[in-house]
């Protein structure tokens, strides 16, 4: 028995040695990929009542899948970020495959030099330096533009295989007639003109923000300030986090999406604006789209009048960057307008329509930012048909629908959306101009196909009922592609007869403007510029 005792105690010995030595052999497992945070005081770990979004990220994802490292520093701009030494500590831990999501610009826009806060940097994008002896360092110093600083960061990490993500600025507590403050100063501008040139994923951080405020109110929204107009309590943090991880989850990376846990991926389900989504009938890609992020631009300059565009993805394919090759006239028609003297603002969203652009909720985002003297250009029609679309024509009938989630809707005409649009447009004393929708690339003996009895129609019917200014845009362009013919036409579009090319788009952008000058009053003639330069696809 004895034997038999040590002979199971050797066996049980054995095997813990063996599996000790295969652990200590076995090569240890790669660490899971990190979400690097670069940032202010805005995204800072922070205090009590002045905490940063960046305190919060971590809880809406796995720990197993992903890590999160908040490096954000407060009181730092771009400048001193990298200065300080910050940036390089980032770029010593980057690894393949590893996330860095940058955020500045509240604190750029301070002193280039003093004795305190020697933190600003040069406005813009350019190349333009200024040599300083830095007085609170003691230090000699050139100072670079705020695009040169993020610039570094993003080619710095790509250096290392690893995702750069830039993020617009958080909000400040500052309002105007019911409207909070969108961006302070050119920084979110810039930001985005950055994203556009390097390739940068953008999450707009901002207007995420100021959507939600807007819909709490500002009465509701004062306690998450309970220090200055800039930085948050834990709540505040909380709300800005998860707009922030909204934000993530809509540039569609499905490997990144996988980082979030149970309550990562239920963040876009818990806005409001989800429930009205699913009150319509649409395909789950579509449903899902206003929860999704489509890069939708603000005014680039809140003292400029606006020129509004909103319609479907004939005036902004997707999220505007030319997916498949398709462009919307609503991307090469900024280069018309004198863009130091009006903000042209792109707020068409693909798969609306009349109704669906109400009923998502696109349109309640826009109208509370539209102003006295805005210009507003109303273009729908191609999904104005089916299930999801408007009823036909432009009378006062209505038709009670069935929703999937078991609740109905009282669906109006066409044109009874449309009359809606202008009323509310007017009442903001802004200035509303319908368009017909262009043309589809459909031919009948050398002609493009024309109907007095479809939305081109009932747009102008509603334009003259309502004396509103009218661009018939679907029979100016359809007149061009008459004169150019099939052939010449065919590189016009970017798929079979709905969704134009860069050149289809510039085409149609001119027939815009051409409509706008024949109206016996140009609302937007003012700002327009006598020689734009189109320049090449993006």
């Amino acid at each position: 028995m004895l034997k038999a005792v040590f002979q199971s105690n050797y066996v049980s010995v054995r095997s813990w040695i063996i599996t000790l030595l295969l652990c200590l052999a076995a090569p240890a497992a790669d660490p899971p990929p990190t979400i690097y945070v670069a940032g202010d005081s805005t995204a800072a770990f922070g205090t009590e009542n002045a905490q940063g979004w960046g305190r919060h990220f971590g809880s809406f994802f796995d720990e197993d899948r992903v890590r999160i490292v908040n490096l954000a520093r407060g009181g730092r701009s771009s400048r001193t970020f990298v200065t300080e030494g910050h940036w390089q500590k980032i770029v010593d831990q980057l690894r393949a495959e590893d996330v860095v999501l940058i955020q500045f610009g509240h604190n750029d826009g301070g002193p280039i030099n003093d004795s305190q806060r020697a933190r600003g940097s040069l406005p813009g994008l350019g190349d333009e330096t200024q040599d300083i002896d830095n007085q609170q360092t003691g230090q000699s110093e050139t100072v670079h533009s705020y695009g040169w600083y993020l610039t570094k960061m993003i080619e710095e990490t790509r250096t290392k295989n690893a995702t750069p993500i830039l993020m617009t600025l958080t909000v400040r507590n500052i309002w105007n007639d019911g409207q909070v403050e969108r961006g302070s100063g050119n920084y979110n501008q810039w930001m985005a003109e950055l994203a556009n040139k390097h390739n940068v994923r953008l999450i707009d951080h901002t207007r995420l923000i100021a959507d939600h405020y807007e819909q709490q109110g500002q009465t509701n929204v004062a306690p998450l300030f309970p220090k200055d107009h800039t930085h948050t309590n834990a709540t505040g943090a909380q709300i800005n986090a998860s707009l922030a991880v909204a934000g993530f989850q809509g540039l569609r990376e499905a490997s990144w999406n996988h980082w979030l846990n149970n309550t990562g991926r239920t963040v876009n389900k818990a806005n409001p604006k989800y429930v009205q989504v699913n009150r319509v009938r649409r395909k789950s890609e579509e449903r899902d789209e206003f929860v999704r992020w489509l890069n939708l631009p603000e005014p680039a300059d809140h003292s400029l009048p606006n020129l509004w565009l909103i319609g479907d993805s004939t005036v902004r394919t997707g999220r505007g960057t030319g997916d498949n090759g398709q462009f919307g006239w609503g991307d090469p028609i900024e280069s018309y307008f004198d863009r130091n003297r009006i903000n042209v603002v792109n707020r068409a969203v693909g798969g609306t329509g009349v109704r669906t652009y109400r009923s998502i909720g696109y349109w309640e985002v826009v109208l509370p930012q539209i102003k006295a003297g805005d210009v507003v250009i109303i273009q729908f029609g191609h999904n104005d048909n089916g299930q999801r679309g408007a009823l036909r024509g432009v009378g006062s009938e209505t038709e009670s629908r069935n929703l999937e989630d078991g609740g109905t809707e009282v669906v109006e005409s066409f044109g009874s959306y449309l009359r809606k649009f202008v009323t509310e447009i007017r009442s903001k004393q802004a200035t509303p101009v319908i368009c017909s929708l262009i043309p589809r690339k459909i031919w009948n003996e050398g002609k493009i196909v024309r109907s007095n009895q479809g939305h081109a129609a009932w747009a102008k019917q509603v334009a003259e009922e309502t004396e509103t200014p009218f661009v018939d845009l679907y029979e100016l362009i359809a007149t061009r592609y008459d004169a150019l013919g099939p052939t010449a036409v065919d590189p016009l579009f970017a798929d079979q007869r709905v969704h134009t090319s860069w050149q289809g788009a510039r085409l149609n952008a001119a027939c815009v403007v051409e409509g706008l000058s024949q109206l016996p009053t140009n609302p937007v003639a003012a700002y327009q510029i006598d020689s734009p330069k189109l320049g090449q696809e993006p």
